[in-house]
């Protein structure tokens, strides 16, 4: 008995021992031929090395040389290999726009001042800058904001409707002008309820020089309110267009021996 168990683990043994060699005999799977990546052709292309904002000095730590597709890089992209002294010629002009961080520079982003000031740079051809005094109260409660869209609003006393009332004091309110862009708001920034709001004293306005005519002289009418725009009527096409289903109409207080009423304006 003990002998057969001696020879059925011999054979196990052996099998086992002549399975091992097999085993190692065997050939190993041919390794993967790994493809190598398609070059991409590169070019220097000049970028904002950090956030620029509008109406800033760029000056060479601004800037950099970054790689860039030869492909996505656009006959606007500054090329180092066309523009080698880039950063050196750039120096000292105002940004029009902001930028981003890795965004690409591109020169009609950018005016050389001469020296003015950043707001005479920044200012379209052909049009004004022009200040009204604000507050809360008249300009959306401190949300309105640089580049915002807004209409003016004027509130006057109305001697001709009084005339006709036959007495008592007319306050009309009408709208002077339309989808003006905000230039500047004399900005103290402050915490309100965890929001940042900007509160200031004076909006600057983009006029057109008869707009800014009808501003200056507004102002010595009566008492001025900005009206805070969508942001899509300043994508409109046609920005000085009176707004569909607006008949231009406001009300008007008439107040007569101590008696309010309201009367329709004129």
């Amino acid at each position: 008995m003990k002998a057969a168990r001696i020879v059925v683990l011999g054979v196990a043994l052996g099998a086992g021992v002549i399975a091992a060699l097999l085993a190692g005999r065997s050939e190993k799977p041919a390794p993967a031929v790994q493809q190598a990546a398609p070059k991409v052709d590169t070019v220097d292309v000049l970028v904002a090395k950090s956030d620029i904002g509008t109406g800033q000095t760029v000056s060479p730590s601004e800037l950099q040389w970054q790689p860039w597709p030869t492909s996505a890089a656009t006959g606007n992209f500054i090329r180092r290999k066309d523009q080698p002294d880039a950063l050196e010629k750039l120096s000292g002009q105002i940004a029009r726009v902001p930028f981003v961080a890795g965004e690409p520079i591109r020169e009609a982003k950018l005016i050389n001042a001469k020296g003015s000031g950043f707001m005479a740079a920044i200012l379209p051809s052909g049009m004004r800058a022009v200040s009204t005094q604000i507050s809360p109260e008249t300009s959306a409660g401190g949300f309105i904001l640089p580049n915002d869209h807004v209409d003016v609003l004027l509130t006057r006393r109305d001697r001709e409707a009084e005339k006709q009332a036959g007495g008592g004091e007319v306050q009309t309110t009408e709208t002077i002008l339309r989808n003006v862009r905000v230039l500047a708001i004399d900005q103290n920034v402050q915490e309100k309820d965890g929001q940042k709001v900007v509160l200031g004293k004076t909006a600057t306005l983009e006029l057109a020089p008869r707009e800014a005519e009808t501003l200056v002289l507004a102002q010595r009418l009566g008492s001025l309110s900005l009206a805070l725009r969508s942001i899509t009527d300043a994508q409109s096409n046609d920005p000085k267009t009176d707004d569909k289903n607006d008949h231009h109409t406001s009300s008007v207080k008439v107040i007569r021996f101590g008696i309010s009423t309201t009367a329709m304006p004129r």
